[in-house]
């Protein structure tokens, strides 16, 4: 078996693409720009937020808008909310955990990835079918004034 061949720096290039694709990105999120990367951490956690102290809660929209045994996608907010059972409602980050596309529609009880065919559950967004490798990220929902008011964790 023959290895990938050594960079003039004694680095395999993949790692050296990744290192330089790492420093891009933090280059960018410094100078403000927006860039999500995936693979630059080589620790198995994956921490969303970047930013401490309290969330802001986002309204929605109306509660009638998610149907029991279903959800709705809110794509310009980045969030799906589902309603597993009636008046029951469970939100979670519309952004899938593998290559960060966003979730396109719930639909069959599942919450469905049109990128690389990643399903979630719409109870508690738990990965059903790969090749994401972790749930989608909860948040915090609740009914007021008959609106639905998520809070991101």
């Amino acid at each position: 078996m023959s290895e990938a061949p050594e960079s003039p720096l004694g680095e395999n290039p993949a790692t050296s693409r990744r290192t330089l694709l790492c420093g891009a990105a933090a280059v960018l999120a410094a100078g403000g720009g927006t860039l999500a990367v995936a693979g630059c951490s080589s620790s198995s956690s994956s921490s969303t937020s970047t930013s401490s102290g309290p969330k802001t809660p986002v309204d929605v929209g109306p509660a009638t808008a998610v149907p029991v045994g279903g959800g709705t996608v809110y794509r310009d907010k980045k969030i799906v909310v589902t309603q597993p059972n009636a008046g029951e409602y469970k939100a979670f980050s519309a952004t899938c955990t593998h290559a960060g596309c966003i979730v396109d529609q719930v639909k069959n009880q599942k919450i469905q990835c049109p990128c690389h065919g990643s399903m979630f559950a719409i109870t508690d967004g738990a990965v059903l079918d790969g090749p994401a490798p972790t749930p989608l990220p909860a948040y915090s929902v609740a009914v007021e004034g008959g609106n639905l008011k998520v809070t991101p964790s």
